[in-house]
């Protein structure tokens, strides 16, 4: 499946509100998204709770995968922005 490895660009990782903004986008993509550190099993990006399970604090790497080459650069884009702000 083709994927992505990003650094997580938020300054408090991916916690409540980033992650939030990143299942909502999955959602709405309406296909398949997982996000794994590495090493870690990789979750549904479709869910705020599991995305918060990985403990992706800042400039962690975290590798983004789905079928969907626009989906994959969309989510791809928002695990490296600071969706702090």
């Amino acid at each position: 499946m083709p994927n992505k490895t990003v650094a997580v660009g938020s300054s408090i990782g991916l916690h409540a509100r980033p992650a939030a903004v990143i299942a909502d986008a999955v959602a709405e993509s309406g296909v398949p998204v997982t996000l794994a550190v590495a090493d870690g099993e990789p979750v549904d990006a479709g869910s705020a709770l599991l995305i918060m399970t990985l403990g992706a604090t800042q400039g962690t790497e975290v590798i983004v995968e789905t079928e969907d080459a626009e989906t994959l650069d969309k989510v791809a884009a928002l695990v490296a922005a600071n969706l702090d702000a």
